[in-house]
């Protein structure tokens, strides 16, 4: 006969195995996982996310610059959407998003007209920058995928990890592939997601050194000149400024972008780079005269740097203002 410890034993064990299964179902991201809380939320944001394009094209390249600046620090979380505060660490002041991240005022847009279809806030700030990146490449002519949804908001950012973790624009292919490594990426999704430059552009003081002191063997010395007519040679403000697109087609998602490194006429050293004699040059290669290839690969990778160490279940929050923490 048991002990009325042992079923007590029992019980607990039972109780303890319930909590555990139940967290780790939790914890699981979802396609389906605004279904019955919110079903009209995935229009929404894509309804949305097209009138913001019809304003400004360039929007697109933005919203989805903004999700991978945001996956590369801590996780796809929304804290590079964090306003600075007293006990706020905002990525907004590190530098590789000062200088190039914008549309926060696109995503509180798409918060507001969330809330009055999902009657408050339903839907993270987070999920909501995952959904619009994937809807501003289609609308760009990319492919679709579906987007794991049921992130949850961080309660704060980090601005030095942001200055870390991001890659630079100077980087060589040995550190943009340990870069893309320590978030848990291949070579495979490093030259993949380096596509996403296919659309969008760039500031003269990102390239100016490229452009300027390059040889001919790493550069076209044709798309070298071009690039000259405006940016100048002399570093400032002003010259800092000045845009340029990140190749050919920079409204339309396609297979340009690796066609112009083939040609050595890659924007950023960073670019270049995977097509400099190195590892990546063969899948370089490949993505530039197969569309369907990079199209997979790219929604793969997408996918993939999504779905890295996401907050979920009773972590952070839902935020009902994506620029601060709910009070």
């Amino acid at each position: 006969m048991r002990s009325r410890g042992s079923f007590s034993l029992l019980a607990l064990s039972l109780v303890v195995f319930s909590l555990s299964t139940t967290a780790a179902y939790s914890a699981k991201l979802s396609p389906n996982f605004y279904d019955k809380t919110c079903p009209g939320a995935l229009a929404t944001i894509k309804s949305a996310v097209d009138a913001e394009l019809m304003r400004q094209q360039r929007m697109g390249a933005s919203l989805l610059r903004l999700f991978f600046h945001d996956c590369f620090v801590q996780t796809c979380d929304g804290s590079n959407l964090l306003d600075p505060a007293p006990n706020i660490d905002s990525e907004k002041n590190a530098i590789p998003n000062a200088f190039s991240v914008r549309g926060y005022d696109v995503i509180d847009r798409i918060r507001l007209e969330l809330d009055k279809t999902c009657g408050g806030p339903v839907v993270s700030c987070a999920d909501i920058v995952a959904v619009a990146a994937r809807d501003s490449v289609v609308a760009l002519g990319g492919p679709s995928w579906e987007v794991q949804l049921g992130r949850r908001d961080s309660l704060n950012g980090n601005s030095t990890l942001a200055d870390i973790n991001l890659p630079s624009p100077f980087m060589n292919l040995t550190q943009l592939i340990a870069n893309f490594k320590n978030q848990g990426l291949d070579i495979q999704d490093l030259v993949a997601l380096s596509g996403g430059h296919t659309i969008g552009l760039t500031h003269c003081g990102f390239f100016q050194n490229r452009i300027y002191n390059e040889t001919s063997a790493t550069i076209d010395p044709a798309f070298a000149s071009l690039r000259k007519e405006h940016c100048p040679p002399t570093a400032s403000l002003a010259a800092f400024a000045e845009l340029a697109p990140l190749d050919s087609t920079p409204r339309q998602f396609d297979t340009n972008y690796f066609s112009n490194l083939v040609q050595k006429k890659g924007l950023l050293d960073s670019d270049q780079a995977l097509y400099r004699g190195g590892v990546t040059d063969r899948l370089v290669k490949r993505y530039s005269t197969n569309r369907e290839a990079f199209f997979k690969d790219f929604a793969r990778s997408m996918v993939k740097m999504g779905n890295f160490k996401p907050l979920t279940g009773n972590e952070g929050q839902v935020r009902n203002n994506c620029r601060k923490v709910n009070p």
